[in-house]
Parts: structure tokens; C-alpha cells; sequence
């Protein structure tokens, strides 16, 4: 086998070894990267900056503006569904929709047989009473005579001292009886007052002017003042005083402190958009809604008007206080981004043929996205409100539309 290994191992063919083969192309990919970085950071430091610009506005002296939008409903402060006070049959309905009423005008009777018949027994009963009243008087009268003279039959010793205490006994029993009777006819007084009151209790009064948004019953029906059930109704109709009408709005409250009583208002009715009607804050309700995050705000108009119904819907918008520059000029304003802070002064840069001027400026007051500038700023100039956090002054800037 040795024999025939090495013969084998003859016929192999010896080669050379082959050098590794080189990897040139690594370091001119690297070196291609690097340029091309090294290419962008330069066009990239020395190019112009993309910037988003705004054009600063001016706001005449007392202008307000708007610092927060938000939407409600137009509710009444009085409105109420008017029933009756007992339950009975309805005899008379005198109210229409859309009808004004007054103070204490009648809206509808029911039926008042009952309570005229227990008047009539009370008053009977009280003229009972005050005649036993009376014939009390009588006796006791009589009885004090026959005491005055049993006293003088005393005195002469002519009747005994039993004569006198029986007759002086008589008088305190008709003093007590006068005045038992005498509460007997209160009572019996005031018994009628009570069926009197019944009685008015049939007519069902409107308690407040307002208008009649509702009609809720017909005569012949059953009127409660709680729910009886079947076909028994609860109120008369629904009236509401237009004079009480204001907007409820819900604000979240992450803006909540933009509002506050007092403030300015302007409304829109959604069935007016063209109709801007002033108004003020009235109240904020101080609690907020867990499950809506939101702080219910009452708005009241300044004046009222027969366009404005409740349950309409209505935009308003909050606005800020009055403001002017020094000795009454106007104000300038830019969106709140393009006032940045080096330091302790307030900047702006102004873009002007692609190039940035850095300028100083006095700030007012902020209100929502915007922000006044009381010096330092014309109208009309273009000022940066996006850009790089390193722009300086005299940087070549290239405008992007917003």
C-alpha cells in the first residue's frame, strides 16, 4: 500500500502559493463617504437655512383680541314646566304656544266642585261655632247677674253661703266654656281658609313673565304635581323668561385661565354667523367635569334680542383686555414663536432679502398663539417664527411657506 501511496502522491502537480488576493476597493468606499459627509456639512454651513416666516401685523390702540374660542348652548336662567299644586280634572287651558304671559296670569283651571263644597262645609261649621259663641255670652252674662244677686242675698244674710258658691261656680263654667268656643271658631277660621286656599289651588297661575314654550295638557285630562302614572300629567305647560337668557359654555380646563368674570365676549349663533353679539362673562362655575375635563363657564349678553332662542347653538370667543403702545400707538403683533429670549432681552429675527437681522423688542402681552410688541418692530416686517435654534445675525436664511 506504501507503493502505491507514493506513486500517487507523484502524480500530483505542485503549484506555487497564490498571494491573498488584495481588497483595494475598502479604502476608496471609505474615503468616498468621508468627502461625501465632509461635502454636506460644508454645503450644509454654508448654504442658506430653511426658515418659516410670518409677516408681523398691527393692531389699532384698544384693539381686543381673541385669546380663547369655544362653543355652548343659549339657556334660560328661569324656565319652568308649570303644574298644579293637587292632583285634579283640567277644566280650562288659556295658554298657547309662543304666548307671552304675565306675573300671576291664569294658565288653566281644573275642575273646583270639590273644593267649592268643602268651603261651603267650612264656613257652615264656622257660623255653627260662633253661634254657640254667642249663646255662651248670653249664659254667662245671666249667670254673673244671678252671682251679683246672690252676693247682696249673702251680705243681708238672707241666703246661705252654698247659694253663693254654686252661682259663683256657674260663672266659671260658662267662662271655660266661652273660652273653648272661642278657640272652637279659630280652629273653624281657619278651617275655611284652608278650603279657600283649595279652592285657589284650582287655578294654576303663571309665577313669572316669560313665554310659552309648551303645552302639555288638555282639558279633561288629569293633572298631579308628581308622577301618578297612566295617562296623568305633570304640567300645564312650559314657560320660560327671555330675559334670562345667557350661553353655557364648557372651556377645558387647560385653558381655563384665559377666562375670567368679567371678560369680554363676542357670541356668533350658529343661525347667524354673520351677527356678532357682545357679551361678558358672568360666572366661572367653580368645579370641573372629571369625565370631560372641562370647567363650565356662563355668558350673558350685553343686550338681548327676539332672534336669540334657547337651545340654539353658539360660538364665542374670549378676548383679551385692551391694549395700546406708549402714548396710544398702535400695536404690533407676531405669533408667539418668533419672540425668542437671549438672556434676559426678548429678540426677533427680521428676514429682509434672505438674510436676518437680529432685534431687540419690548413684549406686551401674549395672548393665545400671538404675542404684542410695544417698541422695536414695524408692521409689516417678516419675522422668523421656525428656524434653527443656532441662527445669528447676518445669516442667509431661505423662506419655506408655513
Amino acid at each position: 500500500m506504501s507503493d502505491i501511496s507514493r506513486k500517487l502522491d507523484s502524480l500530483k502537480i505542485e503549484r506555487p502559493d497564490e498571494p491573498e488576493r488584495r481588497r483595494w476597493w475598502i479604502p476608496v468606499v471609505v474615503v468616498g463617504l468621508l468627502a461625501a459627509v465632509a461635502a454636506g456639512w460644508f454645503f450644509t454651513r454654508s448654504g442658506a437655512a430653511e426658515v418659516t416666516t410670518a409677516v408681523a401685523r398691527e393692531v389699532a390702540a384698544g384693539t381686543r383680541q381673541t385669546v380663547l374660542n369655544a362653543s355652548g348652548y343659549v339657556t334660560a336662567r328661569r324656565q319652568a314646566t308649570v303644574s298644579s299644586k293637587i292632583t285634579g280634572k283640567v277644566q280650562q287651558v288659556l295658554i298657547e304656544e309662543g304666548m307671552e304671559v304675565s306675573e300671576g296670569q291664569v294658565l288653566a283651571t281644573l275642575d273646583d266642585s270639590n273644593a267649592r263644597a268643602a268651603l261651603r262645609l267650612s264656613e257652615a261649621q264656622l257660623d255653627a261655632a260662633k253661634a254657640d259663641l254667642a249663646e255662651t255670652r248670653v249664659r254667662r252674662h245671666e249667670a254673673a247677674l244671678d252671682l251679683a244677686r246672690v252676693e247682696q242675698l249673702v251680705d243681708r244674710q238672707i241666703t246661705s253661703q252654698a247659694e253663693l258658691d254654686s252661682a259663683r261656680a256657674n260663672v266659671d263654667s260658662l267662662d271655660a266654656r266661652l273660652a273653648s268656643q272661642q278657640e272652637a271658631v279659630a280652629v273653624a277660621e281657619q278651617a275655611v281658609a284652608v278650603a279657600r286656599q283649595a279652592l285657589a289651588d284650582t287655578v294654576i297661575r303663571a309665577p313669572f313673565a316669560g313665554i310659552v314654550v309648551a303645552k302639555n295638557a288638555q282639558p279633561g285630562e288629569m293633572i298631579s304635581p308628581m308622577s301618578a302614572g297612566g295617562f296623568t300629567r305633570t304640567g300645564i305647560g312650559t314657560i320660560v323668561d327671555m330675559a334670562s337668557l345667557e350661553v353655557e359654555v364648557d372651556v377645558n380646563e387647560a385653558y381655563i385661565n384665559r377666562v375670567a368674570p368679567g371678560q369680554r365676549v363676542e357670541a356668533t349663533l350658529d343661525a347667524y354667523p354673520d351677527w356678532q353679539i357682545p357679551a361678558h362673562v358672568i360666572a366661572i362655575i367653580p368645579t370641573a367635569d372629571r369625565q370631560t375635563a372641562t370647567v363650565q363657564v356662563r355668558v350673558g349678553f350685553d343686550a338681548l334680542d327676539p332672534r336669540i332662542l334657547p337651545d340654539m347653538g353658539v360660538k364665542v370667543a374670549f378676548q383679551s383686555a385692551e391694549e395700546e403702545g406708549p402714548g396710544g400707538a398702535p400695536v404690533v403683533v407676531v405669533p408667539r414663536g418668533a419672540v425668542r429670549t437671549d438672556g434676559s432681552t426678548d429678540i426677533v429675527f427680521v428676514v429682509a432679502d434672505g438674510v436676518v437681522e437680529r432685534r431687540a423688542v419690548r413684549v406686551g402681552e401674549t395672548n393665545g398663539g400671538d404675542t404684542s410688541l410695544l417698541a422695536g418692530l414695524t408692521a409689516g416686517e417678516r419675522v422668523v417664527v421656525d428656524g434653527p435654534a443656532d441662527l445669528a445675525d447676518g445669516d442667509t436664511v431661505e423662506e419655506r411657506t408655513p
